[in-house]
């Protein structure tokens, strides 16, 4: 086998198991969501109380310190991102938080 075709493949090979990891963190993700009651007042496409999350990652998109700020947003709450309906804060774990916020900026 020539050096690139073996390239190729083990690229090949690598992107699937990316694949594969980043389908396990979004079912992680949303089991964490179910979990936490954020489903309640958001989902991924559309907005309900709070805003839809693709709408949260296009907001942020790019902005380096998004992740942080998101994670302090949801544990103290807070209101005038996306309107004037606040966000009471949320009681769930750090490790959770930071979870859901990653996977909600990867959309």
């Amino acid at each position: 086998m020539s050096k690139t075709k073996l390239m190729t493949s083990l690229a090949l090979v690598g992107a699937l198991f990316a694949g594969a990891a980043c389908a396990d963190e979004a079912a992680d993700a949303q089991a964490l969501m179910k979990k936490n009651n954020c489903l309640t007042c958001h989902s991924v496409e559309k907005k309900i109380v709070g805003p839809a999350y693709k709408d949260v990652a296009a907001k942020y998109k790019g902005q380096a310190d998004a992740e942080a700020k998101l994670v302090a947003k949801v544990k103290k709450g807070g209101s005038g991102s996306f309107g004037t309906m606040p966000m009471p804060p949320q009681a769930a774990k750090a490790e959770d938080v930071q979870a859901i916020v990653h996977y909600v900026l990867s959309l």
